[in-house]
């Protein structure tokens, strides 16, 4: 995720990082080949009596830009959704901890460790990364059991219902406590099963398909229809537009699948150090991790 201080509009138009003008450069440059083609073979192209006009270009352009912006939204839609599991993830955490806290204060560490290894796990997963550095530092040797399956958040779930139904056949939870305190676990599984459900049901690829063709077979044909009435000013007009859609169709691409390490993705690695700090601190501890802050790019990560 880019995040930058507030700056002046006229300061805003020539940022560099966090922009989607770096991935679609070369992409770009081939829009404005195009256009150098164009004005070199004008002449030519004049003697063929065959003229591209402007009109169907600009039925398809508007076509283009109303599925774009409905592609957007929904990609949009996937991204706010998983930052509102997350934002429910770090709800559950704190009031699991709370509830821990106030009937099994003994108890509090054995649960942040569990809580933190759910989070650390549930971001490799969505990450496809290794997880295994961040378990064996939370559980130690434990972590190998939990290495060892397929689904290692499933598992450290699983832990934390085990943990939750000894305390109740101990007598240590009433029946009130002990549903309140499942239902918390509900709203972890519920998270995962949000996070899953993104990661595992893209947008369709055939719609994906068909704008993305369309999108450059637009820019690739639209200089010859500007060159007739533009001549040199083909290279701005076209290079202005090709950007444009380019640039939806890019970050359509990103927010498509918001898990990942892309400029527009959430920052997972913050969230759960946010978390761990959050937990650490309600359990009394002062040894925290620092406070995440974005690089010299602005980039949190």
């Amino acid at each position: 995720m880019i995040i930058r201080p507030p700056r002046h509009w006229f300061l805003r138009l020539f940022a560099w990082h966090g922009s989607v003008l770096p991935s679609i450069m070369f992409r770009l440059s081939l829009n404005l080949l195009m256009s150098l083609a164009a004005i070199l073979s004008l002449p030519w192209y004049e003697t063929l009596g065959v003229k591209l006009t402007l009109a169907p270009f600009s039925l398809l352009g508007v076509s283009i830009a109303i599925f774009l912006g409905f592609r957007n939204s929904v990609a949009y839609s996937r991204y706010i959704e998983a930052r509102q599991l997350w934002g429910g993830l770090l709800i559950a955490c704190r009031t699991m901890q709370s509830q821990v806290m106030a009937v099994c204060p003994g108890e509090a560490q054995r649960v942040t460790t569990l809580l933190l290894a759910f989070c650390y796990s549930l971001k490799h997963q969505l990450r496809h990364s290794d997880p295994r550095p961040d378990l064996e530092r939370l559980l130690g040797e434990d972590a190998e059991d939990i290495l060892s399956r397929r689904a290692p958040t499933n598992m450290v779930q699983l832990r934390m219902s085990q943990w939750l139904a000894e305390r109740r056949r101990s007598g240590d939870l009433s029946d009130i406590v002990y549903t309140h305190m499942d239902t918390t676990l509900l709203q972890l599984s519920q998270v995962v099963g949000g996070c899953e459900r993104i990661v595992s049901m893209p947008i369709p690829f055939a719609y994906g398909l068909l704008l993305h063709r369309t999108v450059y077979l637009f820019c690739s044909l639209l200089p010859f229809a500007l060159v007739v009435d533009l001549h040199y000013m083909t290279l701005l007009v076209s290079g202005f537009i090709s950007y444009s859609f380019l640039s939806l169709d890019t970050l359509a691409e990103e927010l498509e699948m918001p898990f990942g390490y892309a400029n527009n993705h959430l920052p997972m690695d913050a969230m759960c150090t946010n978390i761990e700090i959050n937990l650490r601190e309600m359990n009394n501890q002062t040894q925290l991790p620092d406070t995440p802050v974005p690089d010299r790019h602005y980039r949190l990560s």
